[in-house]
């Protein structure tokens, strides 16, 4: 093998070289241990640059050899290094291409008999590492270049800079000895040691994270019902006078019929369910309460000694009535003087100017948005309103049962001063089931009119309202009193047709599905009506259905026949309603469809 003394140790492919002692001579202490001494501690001096390069395949040349002076230390080239890395202070970087460029170092060894060439065969890589000895049966190492590792060498030793071992590199190894083992291989079989603890994880952690994970809120949805649903039948057609103007409507139902131009016209004694209203807005009176007591004052005796008009006679200065008493006197025989004096009684005052914005401002709250109220009793004609807004009123002072209780009475007893008798008895007595409401006549208004009915349909009284107003009889009429009879006959008329026309149709059936609880994970349960949902309103009537929670969160898990909302059909107070509700256990998602969520 050429370069190579027969016998000389050399090792092919050891991953970490160091420098091997000269042939001839037993390994010093200082190259067991990888110790380099310093040029400037054995005496030599740096080699300098014009030294001459060795021949290829040569141990590299001493400065004895090229010029005849005393020896140098031998040149041990550095340990390799990692590709890249770049040179130590006290190193020289030389390359020898461009894609192969590392550091060469070169010190001085201590001892100077061993200026001899290494016959180790060792050749110095065009990277700068020690390279292994060429192969004799592959040729010259590919890198074996002398000439480059000579003038590294010169330059070196030029510059008075010393080798210094990389503080992470390994010793040199002494010759006999194996280099200790590099990092093992990463093989097949090592990989999968990695990927089976890392799929162990992801089966545990993956899985455990999808069970645990917040649950998607659930929904319900109500959407197995129509929106609307028509009674059933032909148009019914109300029996409306010639003149004048009026509505109906069955409560609840969601419309209201009408007739004639709406246009506020004088109201006559209408005007006093709002005086009752707010009285009893103001002093509620529950179930058999009588109230507070109230005073007659000088004012309302006066009051009651008028004439053309209608009043409460009999009374004396400072006698007492309750509360309820003031409003039967009110409501029943239509008293003006009693209006008056609970309106002062009210407010405090000596007049009613203060109750009568009082009474403005509840007809703005209930939208009666063409009614105007300039005194308590109506006897001014300057109180004006239509039969659509006196309407929106009775709807909401029926809810009273104070209220509704005194207008249903055809006369009342009334301590102290006896009986009294309503103005409304013809229609009260007449078998029609009329409840109420309230008459006025004089000759500003003609005569008015607002009356309630019950008609029961489907199992359930309902109530039926109506107003009608500028109804005059033919010829003289003085205050009123033939046209309160024509209003009365007219609404008579409007009655019974509205009673005979009012009809039901179901519209959903009890258990009938009407919509789903979705858990939003595969999960849904159904949802089914409680009762029987039917409609009530006028042959050819169109009627409104919806649904409604009433405020409730939909649940995560609950009982077959827990209420979740009510399905309506109507409008206001009065529409029907029925409980919608689980048709069986609402469950919580398993672990399973955990799992298996996507979302």
């Amino acid at each position: 093998m050429a370069g190579c003394s027969p016998g000389a140790p050399h090792r092919h492919g050891s991953p970490v070289e160091g420098t091997e002692p000269p042939v001839g001579r037993a390994p010093s202490p200082a190259d067991a241990e990888g110790e380099r001494p310093a040029p400037e501690a054995a005496g030599h001096a740096p080699v300098p640059p014009s030294a001459p390069a060795p021949a290829p395949g040569t141990a590299a040349a001493t400065e004895s050899e090229s010029s005849g002076n005393e020896p140098s230390a031998p040149v041990a080239l550095e340990a390799p290094r990692r590709a890249g890395a770049s040179a130590l202070p006290g190193t020289v970087a030389v390359t020898a291409d461009a894609a192969d460029a590392d550091a060469v170092t070169a010190d001085a060894d201590a001892d100077a008999g061993a200026a001899a060439a290494e016959p180790t065969g060792r050749t110095a890589t065009a990277d700068g590492h020690a390279g292994n000895p060429p192969d004799s049966r592959k040729g010259p190492h590919p890198h074996a270049d002398g000439t480059a590792r000579a003038s590294a060498v010169a330059q070196a030793h030029s510059a008075g800079q010393q080798d210094t071992p990389h503080p992470t590199e390994p010793p040199a190894q002494p010759p006999g000895t194996s280099a200790p083992p590099g990092p093992p291989a990463l093989t097949r079989g090592g990989r999968g040691r990695v990927w089976i603890p890392l799929a162990a994880l992801l089966g545990i952690g993956l899985p455990a994270v999808q069970v645990l994970r917040p649950l998607p809120e659930p929904t319900l949805t109500v959407d197995q019902v129509p929106s609307s649903v028509t009674v059933d039948g032909a148009a019914f057609s109300v029996p409306w006078p010639g003149k004048g103007q009026g509505a109906v409507k069955v409560v609840g139902s969601g419309t209201t019929a009408t007739f004639g131009e709406e246009r506020p016209v004088p109201t006559a004694s209408v005007a006093k369910i709002m005086t009752a209203y707010v009285i009893l807005r103001e002093h509620p009176l529950g179930k058999g309460e009588e109230g507070p007591w109230i005073e007659v004052d000088a004012q309302t005796v006066e009051d009651g000694r008028a004439r053309d008009e209608s009043r409460i006679v009999g009374l004396r200065v400072g006698q007492t009535f309750s509360e309820r008493d003031m409003l039967k006197m009110l409501m029943i025989p239509s008293g003006n003087n009693i209006a008056r004096l609970l309106a002062r009684w009210d407010t405090g005052s000596r007049d009613e100017a203060a109750f009568v914005g009082k009474m403005n401002a509840a007809a703005r709250a209930l939208g009666m948005e063409n009614t105007t109220y300039t005194d308590p009793s109506g006897l001014d004609e300057r109180t004006v309103s239509t039969a659509v807004d006196q309407l929106k009123l009775a709807e909401e002072v029926m809810k009273s049962d104070a209220f509704r209780t005194i207008v249903a009475m055809p006369s009342a007893d009334i301590p102290g001063l006896g009986r009294i008798h309503n103005n409304n008895d013809r229609l009260l007595l007449a078998g029609l089931n009329v409840t109420g409401v309230k008459t006025g006549s004089n000759t500003p208004a003609g005569g008015t009119l607002t009356w309630a009915a019950h008609k029961t349909v489907a199992g359930e009284a309902r109530l039926i309202l109506g107003t009608m107003m500028d109804q005059r009889a033919a010829g003289p009429d003085p205050n009123g009193a033939d046209s309160l009879i024509l209003v009365q006959d007219n609404s008579r008329k409007v009655i019974e047709a509205v009673r005979e026309a009012l009809t039901s149709a179901t519209v959903v059936h009890k258990g009938q599905v009407v919509g789903r609880v979705d858990d939003r994970l595969g999960g849904r349960t159904a949802l089914v009506a409680a009762e029987d949902l039917t409609a009530v309103g006028f042959a050819g009537q169109k009627l409104s259905v919806g649904f409604s929670d009433g405020g409730r969160s939909v649940p995560r898990t609950a009982k077959a026949g827990t209420v979740v909302g009510e399905l309506t059909v109507g409008t206001g107070d009065g529409a029907r309603r029925v409980p919608v509700a689980l048709r069986t256990d609402l469950t919580a998602p398993t672990a399973g469809e955990r799992l298996l969520r996507l979302g």
